[in-house]
C-alpha cells in the first residue's frame, strides 16, 4: 500500500507544482494509520526525483505539550489527544511555512526520551515542497480547524478500526508491555484519539483507504 499511497499523492502534487511557490502538503491520520511512513516515503521519492533540498518533512509531534505542564494540568495519562499539543505554536509554525523567507527553526519529539527537543528541525526558505504529518491536521475543532485552509493538498490516511487497534497493540507489546498492559494502554488513549480523527476530521483532497479492498477516493 505504501508504494501505491506514495505514487497517488505525488499524482496529486503534480497539479500544484506547476504553480508558482511553496507547495504545502498536510498528511493525517489517525495513530497507527501509516502517516508517518508514508509522509517520510514522500518526501524521499521527491528528493530522489528532483534532488536534495527539493522536499521536506515537518512533523507534528514536536509540539507536544512538556510531561510537567501536562502533569500540572492534570492530562498526563491523555497525552496525544488534541488537548495535550501546543495547538497555537503548531499553527504558527504552519503559517510560517506558508510565509517563510527565512530559516524556520522547530521543534522535534523524541520517543526514546518522551520529550520534545526545541529547535531540532530546520526549514529551508529554499525548499519548494514542504510535507506536514500529524494526527488531527483535519480536526475540526479547538484552533485545530485554523490549519486546513494553510494546506495546498490535504490527505487523509483512512484505516478500520479492527487494523487499528491490531497495530496499537503491537506497537505497545514493541515497547516491552505484555499483551494485557499493551491493550489497556491502546483502549485508554490510543483509541479514543483515533476515534477522535475518524469522527471529527475535515474531508481531505485525497483520501488513502486500507482494507481489505484498497481504493483511493479523491474529492
Amino acid at each position: 500500500m505504501a508504494n501505491d499511497a506514495v505514487a497517488a499523492i505525488n499524482s496529486q502534487l503534480s497539479k500544484y507544482r506547476s504553480n508558482a511557490g511553496r507547495v504545502v502538503v498536510g498528511i493525517a491520520g489517525a495513530p497507527a494509520s501509516g502517516k508517518s511512513t508514508i509522509a517520510a516515503d514522500v518526501v524521499r521519492a521527491i528528493v530522489a526525483r528532483d534532488g536534495a533540498g527539493s522536499a521536506a518533512l515537518v512533523p507534528m509531534d514536536g509540539y507536544h505539550l512538556d510531561n510537567a505542564q501536562l502533569d500540572r494540568m492534570g492530562l498526563r495519562h491523555v497525552k496525544g489527544a488534541p488537548q495535550t499539543f501546543d495547538v497555537t505554536g503548531f499553527v504558527g509554525l504552519v503559517r510560517a511555512i506558508r510565509s517563510q523567507s527565512d530559516v524556520i527553526r522547530y521543534p522535534l519529539f523524541d520517543r526514546a526520551q518522551d520529550k520534545t527537543v526545541p529547535d531540532a528541525g530546520q526549514l529551508d526558505p529554499t525548499t519548494p515542497v514542504v510535507v506536514v504529518e500529524g494526527n488531527y491536521l483535519l480536526l475540526q475543532q479547538d484552533g485545530w480547524q485554523d490549519l486546513q485552509p494553510l494546506f495546498d493538498l490535504t490527505v487523509m490516511l483512512s484505516v478500520p478500526m479492527e487494523e487499528l487497534r491490531t497495530r496499537l497493540v503491537d506497537r505497545w507489546v514493541s515497547f516491552g508491555f505484555s499483551e494485557v498492559d499493551a491493550t489497556a494502554r491502546a483502549e485508554e488513549n490510543d483509541i479514543p484519539n483515533a476515534k477522535t480523527v475518524i469522527g471529527n476530521s475535515a474531508a481531505a483532497h485525497l483520501t488513502l483507504r486500507v482494507g481489505a479492498q484498497e481504493k483511493l477516493q479523491e474529492r
